[in-house]
């Protein structure tokens, strides 16, 4: 029963507003102080104006009229800026001649109103609705009904500021766990990013990742990562990442920087403009509405970026740029620090990639530099181990087509290749450069360079993968081979195809004691060759290819330019497979 006294409300409709409007603690609130009021003679109501009562307590002297209620808690909302307020914060407002209702409004929902009903009163009022006042000193005292009125307009008074205060709570509560829910979201986020910042992951696909994760936290019309590149040897932003609606050319690039710099030059964290509190400070498009830009910085190497100079040598190398938030009027300090965090990592990723690219490439030049010093020990074989890596990489990528052979064995064979003479450099050079027959004991000798390479090899962690490929390219199917007589599935298909690329290349080079064959010549032999020193799937394999095109293009001295780019780009990508 929603009355504590006197009658009850019955309507079906009423369990509807209540739940609408009304908590439960709210309506036992409310309950209790219409318990309280009715003991001194009172009624006390709660109403929606755009439905029935959600309350009615009676006292049980008088009834009150659920109409003139209704009527009265409507004009306490529509006469709002016409009443006068009693009390602190609250605005209580008197209504009725015959019957005195006090009437205020309460903060539980849109048209609330909470109504005492005083009953007849025995004094005359001057007009349909009046303020409450009471007395001020000097004035003659007031009647009961009067002081009565006053005691009742205070305590509904205190009743609406204490509704007030707890609606305050609730939205200072409200406000609270949506700073945290964002606040979480970015910590997710940057944490999505930390554990992305892997040296083998693209520029592309992480500054992507980081435009479309942010999009998802912060609503804005478009985003976009600016990158300096060289250009024509002049130094140019360029579009690296984006996201949404935003239209980026080389002449607005350059206004973004221009205009970046000139706000983290005179001391601040970023570009932030808007005309929300004050006018543009800057000349936009008609497009953007508010504006936010932040720097990339990176370490100064070259001493070309744009920006002159920053703590600790960074520099600007870059900017992350979005237009027009979504959901609030602009863009703030909260903004700024996570838009700074996200570019930061950003930064932090591009400058990590850069770095590691410098060690595959000192790494690849490494090797280079030793396989060169390797054939320069023989001036009939310079050149030898590249070409090995090439053909061994063709006969793994056609392989690869017709199984499952991933692009990461595919760049361990082509190093495999590159290597498998590595241990030559235990071989006494005079044997190497000999030109008359050699000796059982000199052939045994030059037979322990596969042991002596994959021996160097084994000690490099990151090089134990091509090792079986430097250790078994002298094996033979037939297990006539060497070092260790391996036949047929005993020998790994990396040994198998870096020992016929090692075979076609010496067959088609001149040696000492022979012309080079022919690629036709080279091909019989191999043929012929299958089943006994070649394993049959791969020799064919190889056979079946375009091997003229293979010659063509090792002839023209451009086996380099074949496929991924050069010698050096190819790899840095293969090397990337054992360091990352």
């Amino acid at each position: 029963m929603l009355n504590t006294i006197g009658k009850s409300l019955s309507s079906s409709g009423d369990a509807e507003c209540d739940k609408k409007h009304l908590a439960a603690p709210q309506m036992c609130e409310l309950k209790e102080f219409g318990s309280r009021v009715n003991k001194f003679g009172v009624n006390f109501a709660v109403c929606d104006v755009n439905g029935p009562l959600l309350l009615l307590c009676e006292g049980g002297i008088f009834e009150s009229s659920s109409e003139q209620l209704m009527e009265y808690g409507r004009k306490a909302l529509s006469q709002s800026g016409e009443r006068t307020c009693v009390g602190k914060e609250s605005q209580v407002c008197r209504f009725g001649e015959a019957n005195r209702i006090l009437a205020a409004v309460l903060t539980l929902g849109p048209g609330v109103a909470a109504l005492i009903d005083l009953g007849e009163n025995s004094y005359p009022v001057d007009s349909e609705s009046s303020s409450v006042n009471r007395n001020s000193p000097g004035e003659p005292a007031a009647t009961d009904h009067e002081q009565r009125e006053a005691i009742f307009s205070e305590m509904l008074s205190l009743l609406v500021e204490k509704f007030q205060a707890a609606a305050k709570v609730e939205e200072q509560i409200d406000m609270v766990s949506t700073e945290l829910a964002q606040v979480y979201e970015e910590l997710v986020l940057l944490h999505k990013l930390s554990t992305n910042m892997k040296v083998t992951e693209s520029n592309a696909n992480f500054l992507q990742m980081a435009c479309d994760s942010l999009t998802d936290i912060v609503g804005v019309e478009g985003i976009a990562i600016l990158l300096e590149k060289t250009i024509n040897d002049e130094n140019q932003l360029v579009l690296a990442a984006g996201s949404g609606l935003i239209d980026i050319n080389e002449h607005m690039a350059a206004v973004f920087k221009n205009r970046l710099e000139e706000e983290i030059n005179g001391g601040k964290e970023a570009l932030l403009d808007s005309e929300v509190d004050s006018p543009f400070k800057y000349d936009w498009p008609e497009s953007i509405g508010n504006i936010i830009a932040v720097p990339l910085y990176g370490r100064d190497r070259t001493g070309t970026h744009f920006a002159e100079g920053a703590e600790n040598d960074n520099l600007i190398t870059g900017l992350m740029v979005a237009i027009n938030r979504a959901d609030k009027p602009d863009f703030d300090s909260t903004d700024v620090k996570l838009f700074n965090s996200v570019a930061s990592r950003c930064a932090v990723f591009i400058e990590n990639g850069t770095l590691f690219k410098d060690l595959k490439e000192l790494f690849i030049g490494s090797l280079k530099a030793l396989t060169s010093s390797i054939d320069a020990k023989d001036p009939y074989t310079r050149g030898h181990s590249e070409r090995v890596a090439f053909i061994s990489r063709w006969i793994a990528e056609r392989i690869a087509a017709e199984e499952s052979l991933k692009e990461e064995q595919v760049h361990r064979i082509y190093l495999a290749g590159l290597l498998h003479d590595v241990g030559k450099m235990g071989i006494n050079e005079a044997v190497l450069r000999k030109e008359g027959k050699l000796t059982k004991q000199e052939i045994e000798h030059i037979r322990t360079h596969p042991s002596i390479g994959a021996g160097i090899l084994s000690e490099i962690k990151q090089m134990r993968d091509i090792v079986p490929g430097v250790l078994s390219h002298h094996e033979r199917v037939d297990g006539r081979g060497y070092p260790n007589g391996l036949a047929g599935g005993e020998i790994p298909l990396i040994g198998k195809i870096v020992g016929l690329a090692d075979c076609f290349d010496a067959m088609t080079s001149k040696r000492v004691y022979r012309d080079a064959l022919t690629v036709e010549q080279a091909l019989v032999e191999i043929e012929e060759g299958l089943g006994t020193q070649f394993d049959e799937k791969v020799g064919r394999v190889f056979i079946n290819s375009n091997v003229y095109q293979l010659w063509d293009i090792m002839q023209d001295g451009s086996p380099e330019v074949y496929g991924s780019g050069s010698f050096l780009e190819y790899g840095t990508v293969a090397v990337g497979t054992l360091i990352k």
